[in-house]
């Protein structure tokens, strides 16, 4: 690749960057701006995380299928306009260690995708289904991809789907989607408490070939999904691995996660509601029958579900809705921060510095340079986990100018520090790598 000028690297990094989001200013000997350079003085403030605690805890057994247990005194942290449902369910203690509006019903968008697999395969065997069923699964269960839950939604009744289920596993929160909306499966109504009984209901009473075929789809969770989204919030960016995670979303119109700009046309049907094809486009507010009279089917929706922690210890389900119009960036960051400030039993955290970060179309490479590959983009706006840093390859965004790079070890790539929410070219207490 041809070495880029300044202002081309600066192209390449980023686009449309907010004029109120400055973050670094020209780099000279020992980072010290130079004369003639604009000062960073009141452009920005540090927009700083803390260091993450890491703890362990031992392998857990299942606990028996009993009811829930009351609700812990509350950790969470809910952000300032979020509206959240929350539950963490300790398999080894067969109690919940959270449990906030844990009865809540919110819509699901593809946390349904559980009850669709598991429908398909009630009385069957992974091995006995037909090729195009089991390929179906797979892509929707590790990148959500929703033609292929449409197709299993229009082949095996629709809401009849949901009826079965809440029948099969004793749901008390869970309803098919309004009839006024009859192929939305995405607005199917479900709680905190509801989704921590279907993995229970995996872990401890599904047949073994079941349950290892659809959490083992689980736990090879794609970061980036099929419809461009970048999915690995929440669960996946909080806590190390071993986890298996079913995320969802509803109502954005743009999640990074590719390597191509994004775009600013108007939102895809897949972007906008995360529900059937033909049903996602700009979704009314519509309320009808007693599911939809609880669900709000407006507001920017983001979940989190599924297990953490050797053994499958914790049961983790956190389901959220945004103020309208909130980035995809804005609430990826915020179910992040609610995430990590739960109790979740048998949780390990990843090392490193919460940062934000601002501009769109922000790129992660391979290395400390605008000529190495890109990996992805990253959300706009959105916080990421950084390691450690070095210099590398000048990038100029005038009037600021920037060697020092980011290395984010969850993305395993580089991003300039120039886009880090950080008043200084080296960001003041990570290490260098």
């Amino acid at each position: 690749m041809t070495p880029l000028t300044s202002r081309g690297r600066a192209r390449a990094e980023r686009r449309h960057p907010s004029p109120r989001l400055r973050v670094s200013a020209a780099a000279g000997p020992a980072d010290a701006p130079r004369r003639g350079r604009a000062t960073r003085a009141g452009l920005l403030t540090a927009a700083f995380a803390a260091l993450l605690a890491t703890a362990a805890a031992p392998t857990a057994t299942a606990a028996p299928d009993t009811s829930p247990s009351p609700p812990a005194v509350a950790q969470a942290e809910v952000p300032a306009g979020v509206t959240a449902g929350v539950a963490v369910f300790d398999r080894q203690t067969g109690t919940f260690t959270e449990q906030v509006n844990s009865a809540g019903q919110f819509r699901s968008a593809s946390v349904v995708k559980l009850l669709l697999a598991l429908d398909v395969l009630w009385g069957r065997t992974p091995e006995s289904l037909p090729a195009a069923d089991r390929t179906r699964i797979d892509t929707m269960l590790r990148s959500s991809n929703d033609a292929a839950a449409s197709t299993i939604w229009a082949n095996n009744g629709q809401g009849a789907i949901i009826d079965r289920m809440v029948a099969r596993l004793g749901l008390t929160d869970t309803a098919r989607p309004p009839a006024t909306h009859p192929g939305y499966w995405g607005y199917t109504a479900m709680s905190a408490r509801d989704t921590v009984r279907i993995y229970r209901y995996l872990l401890d009473s599904a047949p073994a070939p079941v349950r290892d075929y659809v959490l083992g789809n689980l736990r090879q969770s794609t970061r980036c999904a099929s419809d461009g989204y970048d999915q690995h919030f929440g669960i996946a960016g909080s806590f190390n691995r071993p986890w298996a995670v079913k995320q969802g979303w509803s109502g954005f119109t743009s999640g990074g996660c590719t390597s191509a700009p994004a775009t600013a046309a108007a939102p895809t049907a897949k972007a906008a509601g995360h529900a059937a094809p033909t049903a996602k486009a700009a979704a009314p507010a519509a309320r009808a029958g007693a599911a939809a009279a609880a669900v709000d089917l407006s507001r920017p929706a983001l979940h989190t579900t599924g297990l953490v922690g050797p053994g499958d210890r914790a049961i983790v389900a956190v389901l959220t809705l945004h103020p309208t119009g909130t980035t995809y960036g804005k609430a990826y960051t915020d179910v992040g921060r609610l995430t990590r400030s739960l109790n979740v039993p048998g949780a390990t955290r990843p090392a490193g510095t919460w940062i934000g970060t601002w501009g769109s179309g922000v790129r992660v490479r391979a290395q400390a340079s605008t000529d190495s590959a890109a990996i992805t983009t990253l959300p706009a706006g959105v916080e990421v986990l950084v390691g450690c840093q070095k210099r590398g390859q000048q990038v100029s965004v005038p009037p600021y100018v920037n060697d020092w790079w980011a290395h984010l070890p969850q993305l395993g790539g580089y991003m300039t520090n120039i886009y880090l929410s950080s008043p200084d070219n080296q960001v003041p207490g990570v290490p260098v790598c």
